[in-house]
């Protein structure tokens, strides 16, 4: 969907650079087991006063998503949850240079010898932005509390599953119990809330944390303000143990259209456009010859691919929704990846600013990347898809292919309205597969999350963001990951659920050694392939542009060459330096901007808003 990360997580949650700068099996395994706060960040990690400046200093950002919540139990768009990595720390944060667990809310984290029960020193000179001070006891309350399922659960759940009990003997320490070894524990991709805050919530699951602001945090920016479809507005945070960020202000701004955006950055009224999930190559261009203008073209952590539906059900088994049952035979769906030409999309939607899919992983993450075997690989070959069509008890009559029941095999695709690599790669699937003799309709919305997530569809455009540890995106398919009453947000990506595919994923979970661990990873990336609900088609890179009159310098992840929107951390927005004496958006007021752009998104009226959108759209969910 559009993710954790996609529909998310880009759930999301829920992804280090092509194999230029792996993290090798020793560090890997060092980093987990213990890590101090004395190793350095390639930012200087140490407090800085934040220079005066004689006005106001905004750096806007153009974004083609909106936010589902602003509740960090619930969110799963990619919007969403790189607002909380900014307005909330993590017991850790990744190195920008090869993703390495480094100090973050924890300092150092411990296991004890059965790997069963881990200590985090929790850092000191943390404080929320009421002046409170931020403790071990916040971290364990926020634990405890997706732990209880009491609404709690969609976004996280993964992480806390194996969890037996989560305490804070001191203001310091936090003690996490296990069931059985977890070897994300030193990854653990949850934002940590104020629990003096958040316990006078009445309903957690109704509450979308956007009544009152600004809102207690204690990130490096503090979220001051928010408007449905239109921005989201975060003050420096002048108090953050890191250092204050150097611009006073960043907004993100939502824009439905991307051509649009791009014109708004032509012009000087925002900073920086990040796309939907990355600008088209024809943006891209037009944008390479305009003066204070940078494009930043690196490796992606994401994939864009087609998901079947398998046949929507509940944790207990129930079905609901409509998908084709034709799509339960493992022939069709292979015959439909194998009529997908991989190459071809990206050669012609993508124009080179991509590399050809495989495994669920994008190549970025060089040690859980994988690729088929020539005699696995479901390369374009029609010929071949036509034979598992006829063998599957579909024939061509007519130029159709007709069921035995005399129904002719004719599918439905969500399709994200706002992003154009959906609709152009939705029109070579309606030529590839008419040749086949099936039919296709190309459903493009601006929020695919309703007949998604009520399982009314068969097949849609998915994607997410893959975080540095592979678990969030591998545990959206477990049995676990189901809803529990039909129609319900949940943490399943496109409700998968097999026996052989859990064992795996929880062998994976278990295992310490990285290198053992990588080959799980990779099983059940063969796993998904031979499948064939899952077709990733191709790994986007990351296209995206700023003004270099407005801003001087900023941070990519990892440094050598990858990302600005949408990282693994807040090192981008956290390091981003103004050009001398320049600030975005007519002197730094994004209000004015805001209110004047003529391209102006729809506002969803009511206060319930927020809560009816806040599925998922899937193509920029989660991380």
């Amino acid at each position: 969907m559009d993710t954790q990360d996609q529909h998310g997580r880009t759930r999301t949650r829920p992804t280090p650079p092509p194999p230029r700068l792996p993290l090798t099996a020793a560090a890997a395994a060092a980093a987990a087991l213990t890590l101090t706060a004395g190793l350095a960040t390639p930012l200087n990690p140490a407090p800085q006063q934040a220079e005066a400046k004689d006005d106001e200093k905004t750096l806007t950002v153009a974004v083609a998503q909106s936010v589902d919540s602003l509740s960090p139990f619930i969110a799963q768009r990619l919007l969403s949850t790189s607002v909380h990595r900014l307005t909330y720390e993590y017991l850790t944060n990744y190195d920008l240079k090869d993703n390495h667990p480094v100090p973050a809310f924890a300092t150092k984290w411990e296991p004890s010898a059965d790997k069963l029960t881990w200590t985090y020193t929790i850092r000191s000179n943390s404080k929320w932005s009421d002046g409170k001070k931020a403790t071990a006891e916040d971290a364990a309350w926020t634990f405890n509390k997706i732990m209880s399922k009491e609404g709690t659960a969609t976004a996280n759940s993964n992480f806390v599953t194996n969890f037996k009990k989560v305490t804070a003997p001191t203001p310091t320490k936090l003690v996490i119990e296990l069931k059985k070894p977890q070897s994300t524990m030193a990854a653990l991709d949850v934002p940590i809330v104020p629990r003096h805050v958040w316990e006078k919530v009445d309903d957690i699951s109704k509450f979308n944390n956007d009544k009152d602001f600004p809102v207690v945090g204690n990130g490096p920016f503090v979220l001051s303000d928010f408007k449905v479809d239109q921005y989201v507005k975060l003050r420096a945070n002048k108090n953050f143990w890191r250092g204050a960020p150097k611009f006073d202000e960043l907004v993100f701004k939502t824009y439905k259209d991307q051509d649009a955006a791009v014109a708004a950055l032509k012009k000087g009224e925002v900073s920086f456009v990040a796309g939907q999930p990355a600008l088209t190559p024809a943006q891209a261009n037009g944008l390479k010859g305009e003066p204070d203008v940078k494009v930043n073209n690196g490796p992606g952590r994401r994939f864009f691919a087609l998901a079947t539906n398998p046949g929507a059900r509940t944790q207990d088994g129930k079905k609901f929704g409509d998908g084709h049952p034709a799509l339960l035979d493992k022939r069709v769906r292979q015959a439909l990846f194998l009529s997908v030409d991989r190459k071809a999309i990206v050669d012609k939607v993508f124009q080179g600013n991509a590399v050809e899919g495989a495994g669920y992983i994008p190549p970025r993450f060089s040690e859980y990347s994988w690729k088929p075997a020539a005699d696995q690989e479901l390369g374009y070959d029609p010929q071949r898809a036509a034979r598992l069509l006829d063998e599957a008890g579909y024939e061509k009559k007519g130029g159709k292919r007709v069921g035995k029941d005399g129904r002719p095999l004719d599918f439905r695709i969500l399709c994200h309205a706002t992003d154009p690599n959906d609709k152009a790669v939705g029109k070579y699937l309606k030529e590839w597969w008419g040749d086949l003799g099936i039919g296709l309709k190309v459903n493009c919305l601006d929020d695919v999350s309703v007949p998604w997530y009520a399982g009314e569809y068969d097949l849609a455009f998915d994607g997410w963001s893959v975080n540095p540890d592979p678990d969030f995106v591998l545990g959206i398919h477990t049995c676990a990951a189901l809803p529990e009453k039909a129609k319900e947000s949940a943490a399943t990506d496109n409700f998968l659920c097999d026996k052989k595919y859990d064992e795996l994923y929880e062998k994976q979970l278990a295992e310490y050694d990285p290198a053992k661990r990588a080959a799980l990873v990779k099983q059940m990336q063969s796993w998904l392939y031979d499948s064939g609900y899952m077709n990733v088609m191709a790994y986007p890179n990351a296209v995206e542009a700023y003004r270099t009159d407005q801003i001087k310098s900023i941070e990519t992840m990892p440094s050598a060459a990858g990302n600005i929107y949408g990282q693994d951390g807040y090192w981008s927005w956290w390091s981003a330096e103004p050009a001398s004496g320049k600030g975005s958006s007519d002197g730094g007021s994004s209000t004015g901007v805001i209110i004047g752009i003529a391209v102006a998104a729809v506002v969803l009226a009511g206060g319930g808003a927020l809560f009816a959108m806040r599925r998922r759209s899937t193509a920029d969910d989660r991380e």
